[in-house]
């Protein structure tokens, strides 16, 4: 399915208000357009996977933060994204019980849709960024990689190491000590 934006102008306040984003269709709000779109079944299956494999590690260990599955995500009034994977760490978990919108995850995972890439890529990768993602990972369904992007640092103000992982490597990350997935577990079939 093709992304369909709108062509008037949206803030977040009325993003959030909209009685639609409880359906199956996902809707975002980017740069104050509201965007759709569906997931086809290869961009479930490696969401799935990582989601599964975060949950997994989470509770091998104790205070390992919280994984969830898209939920809203505001960074100003005129973007409300919701990554596919969002991990917190413990001290910065959403509870339970807390009220979308969310704060923006310290890893974010966002998996290629055909209409949706280049938003990924584009202005959802600027807004993580700016706005204090410590790692983002995106998935390419269509090429079988995920590109990595972190800060090497806390304080680093931008995204300064990027990696491109393919098949035979493992994705790990300093924010998740112990936690490594086979990129080509990611895209098995099945």
């Amino acid at each position: 399915m093709e992304a369909v934006t709108a062509t008037a102008q949206m803030t977040a306040a009325e993003f959030l208000a909209l009685p639609e984003r409880t359906t199956a269709s996902r809707l975002e709000l980017i740069d104050g357009e509201l965007v759709v779109s569906e997931p086809t079944m290869r961009h479930n299956d490696a969401q799935g996977q990582i989601y599964t494999e975060l949950r997994i590690w989470l509770r091998a260990g104790e205070r390992r933060g919280r994984v969830a599955l898209p939920l809203d995500v505001q960074f100003d009034d005129r973007n409300v994204h919701v990554p596919d994977v969002a991990w917190y760490r413990n001290a910065r978990a959403p509870k339970i019980a807390d009220l979308p919108p969310y704060p923006v995850p310290d890893l974010v995972v966002e998996v290629r849709s055909p209409s949706t890439w280049r938003y990924d890529i584009g202005a959802k990768k600027r807004n993580y960024e700016q706005h204090g993602a410590a790692e983002l990972w995106l998935v390419d369904t269509t090429s079988a990689v995920v590109f990595v992007f972190r800060r090497s640092a806390p304080g680093a103000p931008h995204f300064d190491v990027a990696l491109e992982l393919g098949s035979g490597e493992a994705l790990a990350s300093p924010l998740l000590p112990g936690f490594t997935l086979a990129v080509d577990e990611i895209f098995a079939d099945g």
